[in-house]
């Protein structure tokens, strides 16, 4: 039997601006076969078992041929999967989404194109200009800033270069296939994509072809997302000055009487986090909510998920107390120490006596969580925590229960984790159960990634897992065999330099047991968060910025 293949747009950068249809094909998808563009959360709801295949185009990366992605979108349809082909803004506006959608019916595999948010509309409209405005104009044309090289080849160099267009003869032939003196003449709004390194060649021809110098001109770069911004002058001038900023792709070039509307209409507050990149080692299940407070904040966010967080089967072998199903009314103290330990309880509750995720499993008990994080996933529960201590680590819950009477305790949470609270509880009388409910493995990190990471402002680490499985992926990629082309740091040094960080990273932990983590790795944390928990870990970044910012 054939699968679907669903030509799916992700908008221009904002997750926010992911359709609902978008993200409800991603939970769904067998095999999503992703570009560079993409917002950084919208994989973060797909399946833990789905098939992540990046097949974009980087300039100085990776590079997948149109023809490869076609034929792995052809392949794993065939074999019955469900493939979501996710594409950066519109699959049909300069998406190649017309040419996979006809290669899809060649091969009699059905498909269903979801449109998304194009960036010619979408970046404008971030930057405070309307592409179309009563008075000003009452047309906008999207425009290519680059055309079909003479090879697939060739295109696909092309696309991959700073901002998106050939150079040289390639630049010429693209210049050739467009109709200047129609473009010059068009009664509205001009939006040019892909034409950052092109500018220069455009704006002439546009002027050649009698197109007012005068007339207002805007750069916006990385549109919708956290590095936004806006470089505004005249069609004569637009070149010069975007040069002169340092205007990398992507990018969108708007040419028209609305761009002027940009200084008026611009909406965006200033964020204390712009201009920083913000590397995060959580699991990516959880790591969406850090990355879009973060890129709330302006932040650059570099997902480097160092662990993933699975759950342990029913009757566990490592002998954990794992059960088929979990009864709590024997115990007077329930004790959670993770909101992963939540969720999982909650599935495993015995129906004999309450199903699963019935609030009522906990009624008879005292329940105790070990930070404000896990009391929130309770509450989102129907359950109120009893004892939630001011620091969360399980000494500070230790204290918080000194006045509590205890006869048998269960205590819910992560294999791996420490033995303080339940030694502390049988220090007390108490008999207490450890119920070691999933485990935190290693995530492989690719060689782009890690490169990413080092060149990082900040990296964040919330757990202990973390700074281990973080440390030891770069140790890995040190030992592998250095692929030719492969990323360097910032610095141009390779992969195998000593330091498994940059020297001008700073380091954020979320709590003690993370910093002492990090010190016996040899790394020293340059920021600790007084509240140990995701919000305590951004008031702290956030404060070291703007102490550093004023140095």
């Amino acid at each position: 039997m054939s699968g679907t293949v669903y030509l799916v747009g992700a908008g221009p950068g904002d997750p926010g601006l992911l359709t609902a249809r978008a993200l409800e094909l991603i939970a769904r998808a067998d095999v999503i076969l992703y570009d560079r563009l993409i917002p950084t959360a919208a994989l973060d709801g797909a399946r833990a078992d789905a098939e992540l295949l990046f097949v974009g185009k980087e300039g100085g990366g990776p590079s997948v041929p149109q023809e490869r992605t076609q034929q792995l979108m052809l392949e794993r349809a065939r074999a019955g999967a469900a493939v979501v082909r996710l594409k950066g803004g519109d699959p049909f506006v300069f998406g190649r989404g017309g040419e996979e959608a006809l290669a899809l019916r060649a091969a009699g595999i059905p498909f269903e194109v979801v449109p998304g948010v194009t960036a010619g509309v979408a970046a404008s409209a971030y930057a405070g200009i309307p592409v179309t405005h009563r008075g000003l104009a009452g047309a906008v044309a999207l425009v290519t800033g680059h055309a079909r090289a003479s090879s697939p080849e060739e295109e696909d160099a092309a696309a991959a270069g700073p901002g998106g267009f050939a150079r040289g003869r390639d630049a010429e032939a693209a210049l050739d296939t467009i109709d200047w003196p129609a473009l010059a003449a068009f009664p509205g709004t001009l939006v040019l994509y892909m034409a950052v390194s092109g500018l220069p060649e455009i704006a002439a021809a546009l002027l050649a072809a009698g197109r007012p110098g005068s007339q207002p001109a805007a750069v916006v770069e990385a549109g919708t997302l956290p590095r936004q911004r806006t470089i505004c002058g005249t069609l004569e001038t637009i070149a010069r000055l975007a040069g002169e900023q340092g205007v990398r792709a992507p990018a969108i070039t708007v040419v028209g009487a609305v761009a002027a509307l940009a200084g008026e209409l611009a909406w965006l507050p200033p964020r204390p986090l712009a201009g920083l990149t913000v590397a995060i080692t959580r699991a990516r299940a959880q790591a969406s909510g850090l990355a879009r407070r973060l890129e709330a904040l302006g932040a650059e966010v570099v997902q480097a998920p160092a662990i993933r967080i699975r759950a342990l089967p029913a009757s566990s072998p490592h002998g954990d107390g794992g059960a088929a199903a979990i009864d709590p009314s024997p115990y007077d103290l329930v004790c959670l120490a993770s909101a992963n330990a939540v969720e999982l309880l909650f599935e495993r509750l015995d129906d004999r006596v309450h199903p699963p995720g019935d609030a009522r499993a906990l009624a008879h008990a005292r329940v105790a969580a070990i930070g404000p994080a896990t009391a929130r996933a309770l509450a989102a529960r129907g359950v109120v925590a009893d004892v939630v201590p001011e620091r969360a680590v399980a000494e500070s819950l230790v204290q918080a229960l000194a006045g509590t009477p205890v006869r048998r305790a269960l205590v819910a949470r992560a294999l791996q984790a420490r033995d303080v609270l339940p030694e502390a509880l049988r220090e007390r009388g108490a008999e207490v159960d450890v119920l070691g409910l999933y485990e935190t493995v290693a995530e492989p990190l690719d060689a782009g990634t890690l490169a990413r990471l080092r060149a990082a402002d900040y990296v964040t680490f919330t757990s202990s897992s973390t700074v281990r499985f973080l440390l030891e992926a770069i140790a890995a990629s040190r030992s592998a065999p250095q692929a030719a082309g492969a990323p360097h740091g910032e610095d141009g040094a390779s992969a195998g330099r000593e330091e498994p960080l940059s020297a001008r990273t700073r380091i954020v932990s979320i709590g003690p047991v993370t910093s002492e983590a990090l010190r016996e790795h040899g790394l020293q944390p340059h920021v600790e968060a007084e509240r140990h928990d995701v919000g305590g870990l951004i008031d702290a970044l956030v404060a070291d910025a703007e102490r550093t910012a004023k140095r």
